[in-house]
């Protein structure tokens, strides 16, 4: 064993042991102890990433029910543990200084970190139900804690839902064992044993209710505008809540290797399903007039665009997919926290209050460079994805990939329509006035901008990183 195979470990729980040391530790050093603590999780991940990824590590946790503790980052679980750990580092720097007596938001951020990596990290299929439902826990509580009046009606809405799909997802979680007649419940022991027949259809169907609920998927979205709606204005729990949205990743690490047959039996159903969620979030967003309402379903429509790419099963489309996944992360985290900065100077998240770039220059340049990245335009790595998704996908469904396209010239319209109403026009008379970014918040800001433009431009690293781990997934299917 090297430092390297342990830095996985590390990198999952030193989160939560730095959560759990806030408790203790004064009031005046709890920013810098949680802001040292995330920096460390991102040190260990840009190690594992200098280090070529890390080797599984596996260790039989309970024997008699086969479960092991099996951990691995490596390709595109390192990428997104890497943007997780980026961007809960860019959330504790904001809350730090937005939110009175942060503790418990920074005490939850690292709690739901440590959930979050170990759902990349996870190696074994009772393990990643495990961190699955852990990170629930601290997004309730964020939720319920710091919410707004009806934040009770969300949480309830969020739990059901995502409850509702883990009961199905734990059903064919034993089932796969059981009926594949594996030892264990790791992957490569669930690999060798694959469950074959209808079984494997019905089987598919479980998990993939419960990674629908996250990615999400229409019908099953109904939880997310709510949700960050009544969250803090800050938005610091809806840039938590956006890497939650993890369900495109577990059907690309569990779904395809683990239900092959059906994957394909399927995917002509789910990449129409996919299509049509891209375009009526599109829809939707553009009647909006709350900020957060309208980044929930701008977020809803790009996660149809990962669908599409996953389900597609070809090997362009599903590496944009992952690329998509991970950098989206980044851009409709940023605007959340923009969005907060906002409501933080006129009180309002409202998209018609008018001319804050008269007098907030620097915010709403940066705001309306995000949103560049957001509607994919070339230079950014929003553009990356979205083109590898519709490229692949394009190959297996012209007619379907022409539908999600579309969403391409709708985002455009409602990204630059809000925007023109929020930052552009003039101010109301006797309007309070907006003052330009301070201290962190050039930070907060800026470094998600400049990832974005660096592998907009050059996006070899992360395309290399990913695309072995694609290839290797799409190997169970015997071809795309």
């Amino acid at each position: 064993m090297t430092f390297l195979d342990w830095l996985p470990t590390i990198m999952i729980f030193l989160p939560v042991l730095g959560s759990l040391l806030l408790l203790v530790v004064p009031k005046t050093f709890r920013d810098e102890v949680a802001g040292l603590i995330a920096a460390l999780t991102l040190g260990a991940g840009l190690a594992i990433w200098r280090g070529g990824g890390s080797e599984l590590f596996r260790w039989d946790w309970i024997p008699p029910l086969g479960i092991t503790y099996s951990v691995q980052l490596s390709g595109v679980s390192l990428a997104l543990a890497l943007v997780t750990a980026f961007m809960s580092f860019i959330a504790i720097l904001y809350a730090a200084r937005r939110i009175p007596n942060p503790g418990p938001m920074l005490s939850l951020i690292l709690a739901m970190e440590t959930g979050l990596i170990g759902i990349f990290a996870a190696q074994d299929l009772l393990l990643f139900y495990v961190f699955f439902e852990d990170a629930l826990i601290p997004a309730l509580l964020m939720l319920a804690m710091y919410g707004k009046a009806g934040r009770m009606k969300a949480l309830v809405k969020f739990a059901a839902y995502t409850l509702f799909g883990s009961l199905l997802m734990l059903v064919s979680i034993i089932g796969v064992r059981y009926l594949g007649g594996s030892p264990t419940f790791a992957m490569v022991d669930l690999k060798a044993n694959l469950v074959e027949g209808p079984a494997q259809t019905w089987l598919y169907l479980g998990f993939l209710a419960a990674m629908a609920v996250k990615l999400p998927l229409w019908p099953l979205h109904a939880w997310l505008p709510d949700f960050h709606e009544q969250n803090h204005d800050s938005g610091v729990p809806d840039v938590m809540g956006t890497l939650y949205k993890v369900g495109g990743y577990g059907l690309f690490t569990f779904g395809i290797p683990l239900f092959p047959d059906a994957s394909l039996e399927l995917r002509p159903i789910l990449m129409g399903l996919a299509a049509f969620t891209a375009l009526y979030a599109a829809w939707i967003a553009f009647r909006q007039t709350d900020w957060k309402r309208l980044l929930a379903y701008a977020g809803l429509s790009h996660m149809g665009f990962v669908a599409l790419g996953v389900f597609s099963l070809n090997e362009t489309a599903v590496i944009g997919a992952m690329y998509l996944l991970a950098f989206q992360n980044l851009y409709t985290g940023a605007l959340f926290l923009s969005v907060g900065m906002v409501q933080e100077r006129i009180g309002s998240l409202e998209t018609r209050v008018g001319g804050v770039m008269t007098q907030a220059g620097a915010l709403s340049g940066l705001t309306m460079a995000l949103w560049f990245a957001s509607i994919a335009v070339p230079g950014l790595a929003g553009f990356i994805g979205e083109f590898s998704i519709l490229l692949g996908a394009y190959q297996v469904s012209p007619w379907l990939t022409f539908i999600a396209g579309i969403t391409t010239i709708a985002a455009a319209a409602y990204a630059l329509t809000a925007f023109q109403t929020t930052f552009w026009q003039a101010r109301p008379l006797g309007a309070v006035g907006v003052r330009d970014l301070v201290h962190t918040e050039w930070l907060v800001l800026g470094l998600p901008l400049a990832v974005l433009i660096l592998f907009g431009v050059y996006s070899a690293p992360a395309l290399n990183l990913m695309q072995p781990a694609v290839r290797a997934v799409l190997s169970a299917l015997g071809g795309n």
